[in-house]
């Protein structure tokens, strides 16, 4: 079908194998297949007549010209790759962007009509935008100018303030950025400091050690004698470990730096992208028109905003500002709204209806004579205080209070909260969904045991390991070769145990790639390493490796030293035994091994090492009985596992393998392809040497935190990229399956009958939890969604094992659209930032994969034990006290309402306000404002009883604080009081009418700060002085404002009994109704505290 052609499909278009045996449809495989004539139907297109084409076809025109317009005004341009010529222009000059970096949001010009857009695209103010501009009409004016504006200006006012300074302080940060200074290498052999901001493609650029990386470059050269340096990349891409990073060769061997601008040489490097671990270039250098070329990889490049660890590095820059990695890599995440603002802007709905209603029943009742249409809006005026303006700004307020509670808890020390809009989310998590690795457990790998086919050692076992390296060294030191020798002296099981252990440990301490790093800087560095052994650390890519490194250090052979082209060992006989290294091939999660060619100085043999994941080296080594078993143990014991094989190489072979293999890596085309065929071509039948074990030790206090969040009703997900086997025995020594529940392990399905056929078969356990691979969820997915969500959202626990970040982000998005509930997802690494930021409430762990989760998040922590508390009690209060704010500000704006509407009932239904003036400003400011504010501070329980009993969690979960019936009950509750004050002070009035309005509105402001304590669970002093303060300043603005109060009738006694009577009736029933409830049905929380 061609574009733009469109046709219906017909009912005849449905497969056929969706028809059993007995002629009916199978109900998984109807719905998808329904589902999947859908998708066609919309990916086609339905026919269109002849004028909806003529609008498709408009519409395309208008957009394809709107996008040139705003590439041609916006400066966006097509990204090519680039040839970039060392400290100077190339023939062809081309443009690049700026190298500034600008987070603002606004500018001089921006600033006010943006905001003012952002803050009337909501409801509430723009209401009261129309509100208060109907005042400047005489025939629609009700009061004052200022009751309206006044109110309405302070709440934009207080928001642009806070835009204002967000912005300036973005402004402050790109600033700062920006004018750091740099040295750029000139042609004349100086080093001028030049901004950040000012550096351009082509720019040779020095950045010094602990100093962050201006823009991507390409590492030419380096103070380290051996061409390499390490990087810092935890900001880039969550890792905390350092990066080997190596200077390009021809540049690394000129004299000085000068000497770069003699060379006539230049980089050809890939359009900019996304990937940060990968890149393709090329370094071309001309000699009398002869090009050499070198291909250059991720290894020789620096990106921005990565950190220079070790040495002086210099590089021409390549790509600048919005081009670089770190930029096409920020993402922006979508702002995320509370359930509770979801709820309130709901109620809100129902507050403008009711206010619409009651205008026309007025209207209604007084007659559609004359111009109705102004008496209708003049209603809709009186009226719009049923919608609180205030409700926003006290929500906002306390969400800010909230923010600081949590920051300021000394039992979650370092806990930051990076997003203040949504604090309540914490008190409605139904789903937690969690990383594995350095989440629920430490990254602090262990070396647990080693398995050579015929005998297992464990780490109690060193010390036998370390006797056979010593026998085996030891006779290497007298000449004599292992195998050879043991077997003239020794049983031939005895022969077997040392040359198998001298094979498998020399192969764990050279595959790797880790770097021995001295921290004593004063020493010498010739001196003997093992006279440093003390100040060593290990450097590597990861925590796996540095504990193979470790153990092997522990049983005798120590690395000593390495750099780009040699390795160093230390034997148990304190020899020291040298190796070439001729190549590595680095660990990548697409081949899932690493693999290094070095050679034996002492016997000259080239020797090839591969270790990786069973599943990627089953196919690789050479045929055996035990490892699928042995790997299927150690998993079950919680191990991370690892396989370890060699080859022998001659000199022809490997000459024959770096040819193929360097022509690979300068192809510009497929690159990644072709390298990955080379090196495959090595790894077969390889000699398969040992299955090594670490563990990841569990954080602390992890099995507590999740049996107190699963009693909390809250349903947990766990998504790790482990094997099935690691992932199951995780779920049950952390707990997260809880003891003597039933687990079904879904099988590996690659096509829809087996999704069927397995779902059918989940369908069958009730109660148990669910282990499944990523692979066959991925398959699930695709035929079964809603099938199989409906049956994973109702087990206690899921595991998804071999998780891809990907996966992890669309798993919180499917949960969030089938179940409607709120979810948080938690995770320490830069792979879990989409899961993060895809969660309605995402929590980052400072952990040792770095803060790249932590700055994603909306709430960062660093312990993981941390989140009991910071959901039990944290999220628990801020819903519950946020709920109670919600109820008194829209009961505050009700009952003044219902007053107003029985004051123009009685009056012959005038459009009149009863209220003008200060006493509309004040009521709901400076006479009520603190104390119902500070309902933020109350709390029910104790934090103790909170983290002991998290059933009283799960009583959130049912949504009942902001349920339509809560609301229903404090409308119920407006009414009566409106009702009881405004009769009341009709009634019981004498004289003058302005003594209604003293008697009724005092009444209405005591009653008000009645309520607050009537509500109040825990007394805080500052409650006390807020009730104390609002008191006295009403009373002291009562003989301030003469022109609504009569001085002399308000020291009567007649004035203070009427009041005290009106307000005992419309409050003591109240009362009474409380303490029945409490004593016949009382709330969990009070049956704990008695």
């Amino acid at each position: 079908m061609q574009p733009g052609n469109f046709e219906f499909l017909s009912d005849d278009s449905l497969d056929q194998d969706s028809v059993g045996s007995d002629g009916s449809l199978d109900p998984l495989i109807m719905d998808e297949e329904l589902l999947d004539e859908n998708d066609r139907l919309t990916q086609r297109g339905k026919k269109r007549g002849p004028l909806g084409s003529c609008c498709y076809c408009i519409t395309g025109c208008l957009s394809r010209c709107c996008g040139r317009v705003k590439s041609r005004f916006t400066g966006d341009v097509k990204l090519n790759p680039r040839s970039v010529w060392l400290g100077r222009q190339g023939p062809m000059p081309q443009r690049y962007p700026p190298n500034k970096i600008r987070n603002q949001k606004y500018n001089i010009l921006t600033f006010l009509p943006l905001v003012l857009f952002n803050q009337f695209r909501l409801f509430l103010n723009l209401y009261f935008l129309i509100m208060a501009l109907t005042q400047t009409i005489p025939a629609f004016r009700i009061g004052y100018l200022y009751t309206y504006w006044a109110p309405l200006g302070f709440v934009i006012f207080v928001n642009m303030v806070r835009e204002a300074l967000d912005d300036f302080r973005r402004f402050v940060r790109d600033r700062e950025v920006n004018s750091r200074m740099y040295q750029k290498l000139t042609e004349t052999g100086q080093l001028v400091n030049i901004p950040s901001s000012e550096i351009q493609v082509s720019d040779l650029i020095v950045v010094e050690k602990d100093q962050r990386v201006p823009a991507d470059m390409v590492f030419l050269r380096t103070t380290e004698k051996n061409g390499s340096c390490f990087i810092r990349t935890d900001q880039l891409d969550g890792e905390t470990d350092w990066k080997l990073r190596l200077a390009v060769p021809t540049c690394q061997s000129l004299n000085s730096d000068q000497d770069l601008f003699d060379i006539d040489a230049y980089v050809f490097a890939e359009e900019p992208q996304k990937k940060i671990h990968g890149f393709i270039g090329q370094f071309t250098e001309m000699n009398d028109g002869v090009e050499t070329k070198y291909g250059l990889g991720i290894e020789n490049t620096l990106w921005a905003n990565t950190v220079v660890a070790s040495g002086r590095a210099l590089g021409v820059v390549i790509y600048t500002g919005r081009e670089t990695r770190s930029v096409m890599n920020t993402s922006h995440p979508v702002s995320k709204i509370g359930l509770l603002d979801e709820e309130v802007n709901n109620q809100t709905k129902i507050l403008f209806a009711l206010t619409v209603i009651l205008a026309i029943t007025m209207l209604a009742l007084k007659g559609f004579d004359g111009p109705w249409w102004r008496y209708f809006i003049r209603y809709v005026l009186l009226f719009s205080s049923i919608i609180p303006l205030s409700l926003r700004v006290n929500l906002d307020m306390g969400k800010i209070v909230y923010s600081f509670m949590i920051m300021r808890d000394k039992e979650i020390l370092g806990t930051v909260v990076r997003s203040t809009t949504i604090p309540e989310e914490l008190g409605r998590i139904s789903y937690l969904l969690t990383d594995k690795t350095g989440t629920l457990t430490q990254n602090e790998m262990i070396f647990k045991k080693l398995h050579l086919g015929t005998v297992s050692f464990g780490s109690d076992t060193n010390d036998e390991i370390s006797s056979h390296l010593h026998t085996a060294y030891s006779n290497i030191d007298q000449g004599q070769d292992v195998s050879a020798t043991t077997s003239q002296r020794k049983s031939a099981v005895r022969r077997t145990v040392v040359s198998k252990i001298f094979e498998a440990v020399k192969a764990v301490a050279l595959c790797h790639n880790v770097t021995p790093v001295y921290d004593d800087d004063d020493s010498d560095p010739d001196s003997p390493e093992a006279d440093r052994e003390d100040n060593v650390t290990y450097q590597a890519s990861s925590p796996d490796e540095v504990a193979l490194v470790t153990w092997t250090e522990s049983v005798g052979l120590t690395l000593v030293r390495r750099d780009l082209n040699t390795m160093a060992l230390r034997t148990p006989t304190g020899s020291e035994e040298l190796y070439t290294i001729l190549q590595i091939f680095p660990f990548t999660s697409e081949t899932k091994r690493m693999g290094i060619i070095v050679k034996e100085e002492r016997t000259g043999q080239i020797i090839f090492f591969l270790k990786g994941a069973d599943t990627v080296m089953n196919s690789m080594v050479q045929y055996n009985d035990w490892l699928d078993e042995e790997c299927g143990n150690m998993a079950r014991e919680g191990l991370r596992t690892l396989v370890v094989a060699k080859k022998h190489m001659t000199e022809e072979q490997y000459a024959n393998f770096e040819g193929r293999y360097n022509q690979a890596k300068l192809a510009i085309v497929d690159r990644a392809t072709q390298v990955n065929a080379v090196i495959e071509s090595l790894e077969r039948d390889m000699e398969l040497l040992c299955l090594t074990g670490v563990e990841d030790k569990l954080q602390q206090d992890v099995r507590p935190t999740l049996e107190m969040i699963r009693n909390a009703g809250i349903k947990i997900w766990m998504l790790t990229g482990d094997k099935l086997e690691t992932a199951t025995c995780i779920a049950k020594s952390s707990k997260l399956v809880s003891r003597g529940q039933d687990i079904h392990i879904f099988k590996t399905v690659l096509e829809r009958e087996q999704a069927h056929l397995e779902l059918n078969s989940f369908r069958r356990k009730n109660d148990s939890s669910l282990i499944i691979m990523g692979d066959s969820l991925d398959v699930c997915l695709q035929y079964y969604e809603h099938e199989f969500m409906e049956l994973a959202i109702q087990c206690p626990a899921v595991v998804v094992c071999r998780c891809s970040p990907t996966q992890k982000a669309e798993i919180v998005k499917l949960i969030k659209t089938h179940t409607g509930k709120r979810t948080c997802a938690i995770g320490d690494g830069g792979n879990d930032v989409s899961m993060i930021q895809a969660a309605n409430a995402g929590v980052g762990l400072v952990g040792k994969e770095g803060k790249q989760a932590s700055l994603a998040a909306d709430f960062s922590l660093t312990q993981f034990r941390y989140l009991g508390r910071l959901l039990m009690v944290h999220g628990r209060n801020s819903y519950k006290s946020s709920a109670s704010l919600s109820h008194f500000v829209m009961h505050r704006g009700l009952i003044i309402s219902v007053m107003q509407v029985i004051f123009s009932s009685l009056f012959y239904f005038s459009s009149v306000a009863l209220y003008q003036g200060v006493l509309t400003v004040g009521y709901v400011t400076a006479y009520t404002m603190f104390p119902v504010f500070l309902l933020v501070l109350d709390h029910d329980v104790t934090p103790e009883t909170a983290m002991r009993y998290p059933e009283l969690y799960k009583e959130l979960l049912k949504g009942r604080e902001l349920s339509y019936k809560m609301f229903f009950v404090w409308l119920l509750i407006s009414i009566y009081q409106g009702g009881i004050i405004m009769y009341g002070a009709l009634m019981l009035f004498e004289g003058e009418f302005l003594h209604i309005v003293a008697i009724s509105y005092t009444s209405l402001v005591i009653t008000e700060l009645l309520m607050v304590a009537l509500t109040i669970r825990t007394w805080h002093w500052l409650m006390l002085i807020a009730e104390f303060i609002s008191v006295s300043v009403y009373i002291g603005s009562m003989f301030i404002f003469k022109s609504y109060f009569d001085p002399v009738f308000i020291v009567t006694w007649d004035f203070w009994w009427k009041v005290m009577v009106i307000t005992l009736v419309s409050c003591v029933p109240l009362y009474i109704l409380k303490f029945l409830r409490k004593r016949f049905s009382p709330p969990s929380y009070d049956k704990l505290r008695e």
